[in-house]
């Protein structure tokens, strides 16, 4: 059970997800909540702005997602597709039309599906190799499934910068 009192690794396992993968499921969740709460009034009209010439707060929502996607495929065997290739091309292009909240809700969508797909994954078959890319650069499951929690970790403190910095010149 959720307590916001506490970071997510302090709360206890994750149901169904095998003891490896929970720090990793630990991290996901932790994303989530921080992003909803370090965008949860941010204004529209600021969602691609650029700050020093960094990345938009817009981009990292996006690009979190994406990672998440493509780490999930690569972990269960497969190639990205050209829907997976094209949201890749657009995760930075300035979309006046999104909302903050669908940038939200569709991380959101993609954790739960982690998760999901977390509970679905036999310990063992956590140091089986995987490819990266069309290079096939190597990997393994478990390493494709921390490096997609700690990239958005990594993000998510990108964006909490630009954010902060954003909304104190309003």
């Amino acid at each position: 059970m959720e307590n916001e009192e506490y970071e997510y690794w302090l709360s206890g396992p994750i149901p169904n997800v095998p003891n490896l993968l929970q720090p990793a499921a630990h991290a996901l969740l932790q994303s989530e909540r921080e992003l909803k709460k370090y965008t949860e009034d941010f204004p529209k009209e600021l969602l691609w702005a650029k700050t020093a010439g960094r990345a938009s707060v817009g981009f990292h929502m996006n690009h979190i997602t994406g990672v998440l996607d493509r780490m999930i495929t690569y972990a269960k065997g497969e190639s990205l597709t050209e829907e997976q290739f094209q949201f890749l091309k657009k995760e930075g292009a300035f979309d006046m039309n999104k909302e903050v909240t669908h940038l939200q809700e569709q991380f959101s969508a993609k954790v739960a599906e982690a998760l999901a797909y977390f509970q679905t994954i036999p310990e063992s078959t956590l140091t089986e190799k995987r490819t990266v890319g069309r290079k096939k650069l190597p990997s393994t499951v478990i390493g494709l499934l921390f490096h997609a929690a700690e990239h958005s970790q990594r993000h998510i403190g990108q964006l909490l910068v630009t954010v902060s910095v954003l909304q104190s010149k309003l």
